[in-house]
């Protein structure tokens, strides 16, 4: 419960006029129960958060969504229910209304009950789908009770915001005429909102925090992690850029390079060591008069002619997640498959998590990699032709649409490269959109086909999935891994209120038919889904194994290379313990 006002009663009209202002003006608050019919709106929306999603999800982030969603509920149930009172004269008498909110109390825990059970159900049975163990933990009276105290929490805070702008407007009242007053109290209110969540709760709050967090992880360095002992590796003997320097995921990059007698091991034939060149977001200090995308492009070139990899068979371009991140189950089959006779080049553009640097320089990341790529395919193209490396692009993640965003098109992703790899591209990619949007009549979008799959094929299950169509496929190759549960691939915000296409069948493989779309419920769902996307196995939500040996070896196959070749590297690769 809490503070609202009501309209004064009528003043005595008989009054003189100091005592009639005093009565118009003169405060009143009333303390009431929630609305039914916004308390029914809420107590659906919670029973609608409880339906699967794409991945499954702990007890307790379903106490969270259902909380949230129950909030969202309640403040339309609200609008309506004004609505109604202003437009229907009717008023239900006061038995009526104590029946209604019997029969309100009568149905909510049996149906809660039940609803959570149902819940539970199909969690398992998206476990089963998504090859986890079916037991789960489901504490109902505990999922509820977040759910409550959540809701309870939001309604107080909107509340009082609603109380606050209340006061305003009656301040403004005594200096202006009665609409103005409203207008500008609204239009007031709304301003200190933004800016009180905007400015001071997120930028103030969660994004100084985070950065702190991040800056002081970016000058660690992983377990087992060492300064490399290759000259053909940044932070190694003879490079531009010290060990130093190269932050938390460019130390993970270059200090886990396997060694050409690692590679010859496996390949049963003499091997090269690697160049990995990594550049830090912060380049050192002589080369940032040309601004930092150029001046990590710079330097990303020179050291890759310090390292020797314009003379390579193969340059790999890598996007980076927003932490500098680049997965080892990537890069290593490339190395692998070519005998070390490789070059893989990435530049960070952020240390902050993902989810920070897709909220507040999301932008960085294509344009740290179009500068990049600038470079290196100048350099590239000043080589004699039979002396060019191929050039290869590759990403996960946001690492993906920083490659995507590098080049715009799909057409010009071919026409600017010899192939790509990428991996659970976020929704917002152009490329990966633009494919999905121009898709072959009757592919689903989770499988999307484009142009009969004549350079553009999508895969969960690479073995199978990258042999359909079987029309011709030619190179240039652009492959993506593509998971039909990855949230990180479906998020977005048109999941408020408009039903994405992925849920139209059919459904993908590893998607429980229980599934379905309510509004502004799917979106906190699947927002919530990203966060544990990582807590299923291969190749299911936003983990995707050994695809990449499959990924490689259809976009850039060395000659002679054979699908026995593809089992046995993937194989190796997924019985390898991966350095970070």
């Amino acid at each position: 419960m809490t503070s609202t006002d009501r309209q004064p009663t009528a003043p005595d009209r008989s009054a003189g006029p100091a005592r009639l202002r005093a009565a118009v003006r003169r405060p009143y608050t009333a303390r009431h129960w929630p609305d039914l019919i916004a308390l029914c709106w809420a107590t659906f929306f919670f029973w609608a958060s409880l339906s699967p999603s794409l991945v499954p999800r702990p007890w307790y982030l379903q106490g969270v969504v259902g909380g949230i969603t129950a909030a969202i509920g309640y403040a339309l149930g609200a609008a309506v229910s004004w609505l109604a009172r202003a437009l229907i004269p009717w008023r239900p008498t006061e038995r009526t209304r104590a029946r209604l909110w019997q029969g309100y109390w009568l149905l909510l825990p049996l149906l809660t009950l039940w609803l959570v059970a149902e819940s539970a159900r199909t969690q398992r049975r998206l476990r089963v789908l998504q090859e986890l163990p079916p037991s789960l933990t489901w504490h109902t009276p505990v999922i509820a009770l977040i759910a409550i105290l959540l809701w309870l929490a939001l309604l107080l805070l909107a509340r009082g915001v609603r109380l606050a702008a209340r006061k305003l407007i009656r301040l403004l009242g005594r200096l202006l005429p009665r609409p103005v007053a409203y207008a500008l109290g609204a239009l007031l209110t709304a301003l200190a909102v933004l800016v009180g969540v905007r400015d001071v709760v997120f930028d103030r709050g969660v994004v100084d925090l985070a950065d702190r967090i991040a800056a002081s992880t970016n000058d660690d360095t992983h377990e087992g992690i060492h300064r490399p002992a290759s000259r053909h590796v940044s932070g190694g003997p003879g490079s531009l850029i010290r060990w130093q320097d190269l932050g938390y995921q460019g130390r993970n990059f270059t200090g886990s390079v396997p060694t050409r007698d690692r590679i010859a091991a496996w390949t049963g034939r003499p091997a090269r060591d690697p160049v990995r060149v990594y550049v830090p977001s912060t380049p050192p200090p002589a080369f940032q008069d040309a601004g930092p995308f150029a001046a990590q492009a710079e330097l990303a070139v020179r050291e890759l002619d310090r390292a020797g990899a314009f003379d390579r068979r193969v340059l790999a371009v890598a996007g980076t997640t927003g932490t500098g991140w680049v997965n080892p189950n990537v890069t290593e089959p490339l190395e692998y498959m070519y005998g070390g006779d490789t070059a893989i080049v990435a530049v960070q553009y952020s240390y902050l998590p993902s989810w920070v640097s897709f909220l507040v320089d999301k932008e960085k990341a294509g344009q740290a990699t179009r500068a990049l790529l600038d470079a290196v395919r100048a350099r590239i193209d000043a080589l004699p032709a039979d002396r060019r490396p191929k050039l290869v692009v590759t990403g996960e993640s946001l690492g993906a649409y920083a490659v995507e965003a590098s080049f715009g098109s799909a057409e010009a992703l071919l026409d600017g490269t010899d192939g790509a790899l990428l991996l659970g591209a976020p929704n917002f990619s152009p490329v990966s959109r633009e494919i999905r949007r121009d898709r072959d009549p009757g592919s689903p979008v989770w499988r999307p086909q484009y142009r009969d799959g004549a350079h553009y094929r999508f895969a969960q299950f690479p073995g199978t999935d990258l042999e359909r169509p079987p029309a011709r496929w030619e190179f240039p190759r652009a492959v993506y891994l593509q998971n039909a549960s990855d949230p990180v691939v479906w998020w977005s915000p048109d999941l408020l209120l408009e039903r994405p296409a992925w849920l139209d069948d059919p459904l993908g493989p590893d998607i429980t038919p229980e599934i379905d779309w309510f509004p502004f419920v799917a979106f906190w769902q699947t927002s919530v889904d990203m966060a544990v996307s990582y807590g299923v196995q291969a190749p299911h939500g936003h983990r995707y194994g050994t695809g990449a040996v499959d990924g490689w070896a259809a976009v850039v196959p060395p000659p002679g290379w054979t699908a026995a070749d593809t089992d046995r590297l993937r194989a190796h690769i997924g019985q390898r313990r991966a350095a970070y």
